[in-house]
């Protein structure tokens, strides 16, 4: 890299990638300077960080709250403030960037991490939804521009720990036979269909290994997030979906695995915490101390799997069946599931009708082939207003219930 230091564009830092993102680069001051960071409309935490890493520019995405945050920044601040998407491809594509974290949630990180690709940048990939939407045009975007894409989230930066790559950091996949992802189960793992129709918000959050967001939280007790993961696992590792496999493994210890022709399994294991991936792509080829404690087999002492049931976890087989419809199907399969997500954490839904808005939605939306991100945005765009429209008939119905 140009710098004696890497030059780090940190987007979505208020999240748990974020935050851990922050605390791997603050053990490194000698290798990595924040360049810029971006957020949604925290600015209290936006105020906090720029006192602490002095980045060049702050990214507010809301306008007042980039105001504020303009007024509330000290008169010798070295911090500039930009707002908008205008201000965060800016930030993303400046030449002087080395790194982009990307870790905004949602369908809302697709520009910006389509953008830092484009721009050949060393992209560590923690935005699963940029792939499952927009996985043709990024791996190609990837291509063409010569950046370097390290996948940060547990799984995939587990299976690329273990998979053959070239110098350039490209999976080559050499005597590979498929990937096997672990799933946690979440902590819905053992309830029963009866008992996830009365779940609450708060007992869906309330992973049993990993601290986390309430939206991926979620997912991972519906099982949408492993579906999720198995088709971003595609894209990567220009895998067909066959040759992904998922295995429930309730103590995370085991972060994935990789399966060869000759009947090796190499697993990647450690504590579930997220630093470890963070500081792999930050470092990569190198190894650099993450904060995390190493990993105690014996005080582990047993490591459990079982197969998916996608009986009670139906997310996971909608997940599946998009990938093998193709087209715009996994972007109406991700935006329905944020809609009805964000419905089930404001009391709309019950957590067992999250699966049947997404499954309702695929089947209204026609299925087109993504050859743009206008094209993608549109899809997604358009579904979240069916999914919308199906939550309203929902409560509606429930209503008519409630009054028989």
């Amino acid at each position: 890299m140009g710098n004696l230091r890497a030059l780090v564009s940190v987007l979505g830092f208020t999240g748990s990638i974020g935050a851990n993102t922050l605390d791997v680069i603050a053990r490194h001051p000698d290798r990595f300077e924040v360049y810029a960071l971006a957020a949604h409309s925290s600015v209290d935490a936006m105020l906090a960080q720029c006192l602490a890493f002095a980045p060049r520019y702050a990214v507010m995405m809301d306008e007042a709250a980039a105001t504020q945050l303009r007024q509330r920044l000290p008169a010798d601040a070295v911090t500039e403030v930009k707002q908008g998407d205008s201000g965060l491809a800016e930030v993303v594509t400046a030449p002087q960037v080395d790194v982009v974290m990307a870790a905004i949630v949602g369908a809302a990180g697709l520009p910006s991490t389509l953008a830092a690709a484009r721009a050949g940048k060393t992209l560590l990939l923690a935005n699963k939804e940029s792939l499952v939407m927009g996985g043709h045009l990024l791996m190609q975007a990837v291509r063409e521009s010569g950046a370097r894409l390290l996948p940060i989230d547990s799984e995939h930066n587990a299976i690329f720990q273990c998979m053959p790559v070239d110098e350039h950091g490209i999976p080559v996949g050499r005597g590979v036979d498929k990937v096997l992802l672990t799933a946690s189960g979440g902590p819905f793992r053992r309830w029963s269909l009866e008992q996830m129709f009365a779940a609450t918000p708060d007992q869906a959050c309330a992973h049993p290994n990993w601290a986390m967001g309430r939206k991926i939280s979620v997912d991972s007790a519906s099982l949408m997030n492993k579906g999720l993961e198995f088709i971003e696992a595609c894209w990567i590792f220009d895998l067909a979906p066959e040759r992904v496999d998922i295995v429930v493994h309730p103590q995370s210890i085991i972060h994935s695995m990789v399966q060869y022709l000759d009947g090796s399994v190499l697993a990647q294991m450690g504590n579930p915490d997220m630093r470890t991936a963070i500081a792999y792509g930050l470092g990569w080829p190198e190894r650099l101390v993450s904060g995390v404690a190493p990993l105690d087999l014996v005080a582990a002492a047993r490591l459990d799997f079982e197969a998916p049931d996608e009986s009670r976890f139906p997310c996971l087989r909608l997940a599946r069946e998009s990938v093998a419809a193709g087209g715009t199907a996994m972007v109406v399969c991700n935006a329905a599931n944020e809609v009805a997500v964000a419905a089930f954490l404001d009391q709309q839904i019950r957590f067992t009708e999250i699966p049947i808005v997404i499954e309702r939605t695929l089947e209204q939306m026609d299925n087109v082939e993504p050859i743009s991100l206008s094209v993608i945005e549109s899809a997604d765009g358009q579904s979240r207003q069916v999914a919308a429209g199906l939550l309203v008939d929902m409560q509606r119905s429930a209503g008519k219930a409630k009054q028989v």
